[in-house]
């Protein structure tokens, strides 16, 4: 057993590196423009290059080192990890810092698929398996929601560089306990990689978040952004395409046609969407406009954190009892609706304790309730021999919401904020222009001239506001399909009947 627990501490080791990474980047963003002169498209790419890697390669690495070996890309996607991580925490341009991005991410996708394998591999006890993966998840989790306060303790000591060389260490002990413990495993039957799927994918979603993150500076109907969503929409046809003709496609798009299925992915997607278009935003609204430290910021981020904890598992009691459908609408419901309220009453002196952190509540609230029934309900659409892809597909619509919501939101904010701008009291200081691209350049201008600082104060709130309407609007549309799509109760009770018999008749032979 000591050679198993060191296997899992590896695998968790690996799983909170990688994780961290996804949220303890936010609360350096407001650092990362003021020292790397970095705009918001900039902030945008250096959050969303991580992500779109990720997004882009996790499919196929899942598949590749299946077949090939998952000790090995464990191991190579650690050291890789951690070289990036270093190269991102030393470089001196924000043009850099999103390159080491994209590098930390496509390292990330080697990592990620291979923890889930190893433990299924190491722990054929199916007690021993459900623990193991039951405190994966609990990492991931401990990752994602630990990132904001960790990444601000980090800034209130040290350089924003600090957050990338922080997560070194535990790649590589990670990577040395791999070394040392994980036993070598492959599967050769699984088929060989669909090259054509992946190089259509990741033009795909590379050309749609460019064409997202660039259009404030070319004009949404320009033509060049015009030209990037028809372009979008042609490899989205063609990827769908590829994907149909192939005899082992790296996503089985078929599986969409089924809207239970559809419809809980879809859900999954807006969640991440909705989270990351918001974090992204709140940061900078905590430390530039409230003008709170990284840590303090950080702190403030745990409400929604905490809140998804508790509704994730009251949405996995709920949805077996009352159905998928009620308990993800409900959670579709509570999100938009703090969003809403977010967009009617955010301003430069908002209560954090009256309506910020009832916000964030009924936010979190929202998220679980959404993502742990939704994730189910794609688990159970599937047969059990289609597990795995059924685990891919929740992987990737997440990350691809999160990638999305960065993307869409900031710009959203970006062409709000840049326009308030230019019709305000900054345009008579002919600098409204370069304000426009930067947040804290914008704030730096105004200094403290109270007639210039309120234009700059009114701007962001403004685009705070629209962005945060618009995740609202998303919410309340997608609450609208889950009520017609999502599976209701008698589907749960089906599912229970089916494994009731099953068991009944497995029952005589283990006797």
């Amino acid at each position: 057993m000591g050679r198993k627990a060191g296997i899992l501490i590896a695998v968790y080791v690996a799983a909170l590196a990688i994780n961290l990474d996804i949220t303890i980047v936010n609360v350096a963003l407001p650092s990362m423009a003021t020292e790397l002169d970095a705009g918001t498209r900039a902030l945008q790419w250096i959050v969303d290059g991580y992500n779109l890697a990720f997004t882009a390669l996790v499919l196929a690495a899942g598949s590749l080192f299946d077949r090939y070996g998952r000790r090995p890309a464990l191991i190579i996607g650690l050291l890789g990890f951690a070289a990036t991580s270093v190269a991102g925490a030393l470089v001196t341009s924000s043009g850099a810092l999103i390159a080491a991005r994209f590098g930390m991410g496509a390292f990330a996708a080697l990592i990620f698929p291979t923890p889930l394998s190893i433990i299924s591999n190491t722990f054929t006890d199916r007690r021993q398996r459900a623990a193991a993966l039951g405190g994966w998840g609990a990492v991931v989790g401990v990752g994602v929601a630990s990132g904001p306060v960790t990444g601000g303790l980090l800034l209130e000591h040290f350089y924003w560089g600090s957050i990338f060389l922080a997560l070194v260490p535990l790649a590589l002990v990670a990577a040395g306990l791999a070394f040392a413990l994980v036993p070598e495993s492959r599967d050769r039957s699984v088929p060989t990689l669909d090259r054509r799927g992946l190089v259509v994918s990741m033009a795909m979603l590379g050309l749609l978040v460019y064409t997202v993150i660039e259009a404030p500076e070319h004009g949404w109907d320009s033509r060049f952004t015009l030209l990037g969503f028809a372009g979008s929409a042609a490899l989205i046809g063609l990827f769908v395409m590829v994907e149909r003709a192939a005899e082992h496609p790296m996503l089985d798009v078929r599986l969409f046609a089924d809207r239970r299925f559809s419809a809980a992915s879809g859900a999954v997607t807006v969640t991440f969407f909705a989270l990351a278009g918001f974090i992204f935003l709140i940061t900078q609204y905590f430390q530039v406009v409230r003008d709170f430290g990284p840590l303090s910021t950080g702190a403030r981020i745990l409400p929604v954190a905490i809140s998804i904890a508790v509704a994730s598992i009251a949405g996995g009691i709920l949805a077996p009892r009352v159905g998928t459908r009620a308990v993800v609408v409900t959670g579709l419901l509570f999100f938009g609706t703090a969003m809403a309220w977010i967009a009617a009453s955010v301003d430069v002196d908002t209560s954090y304790w009256a309506a910020i952190v009832p916000q964030m509540v009924l936010m979190g609230l929202g998220m679980g309730l959404i993502s742990t029934p939704a994730t189910e309900s794609i688990m159970l659409v599937l047969p059990p021999a289609r597990a795995g892809v059924g685990s891919a597909v929740n992987d990737a619509t997440r990350e691809l919401g999160a990638t999305l919501g960065v993307a869409v939101i900031g710009s959203v904010f970006s062409s709000v904020f840049g326009a308030r701008l230019v019709d305000s009291a900054l345009e008579a200081t002919g600098q409204a222009d370069t304000a426009a691209d930067s947040v804290p350049v914008a704030f730096g201008m105004a200094g403290a001239d109270p007639v210039l600082l309120d234009a700059v104060q009114e701007s962001f709130l403004a685009g705070l506001s629209v962005g945060c309407t618009v995740v609202a609007g998303l919410c309340f549309a997608a609450a609208v399909a889950g009520l017609w799509a999502l599976p209701g109760r008698r589907f749960h009770a089906a599912k229970a009947a089916q494994a009731d018999a099953e068991r009944r008749v497995l029952e005589p032979a283990g006797a």
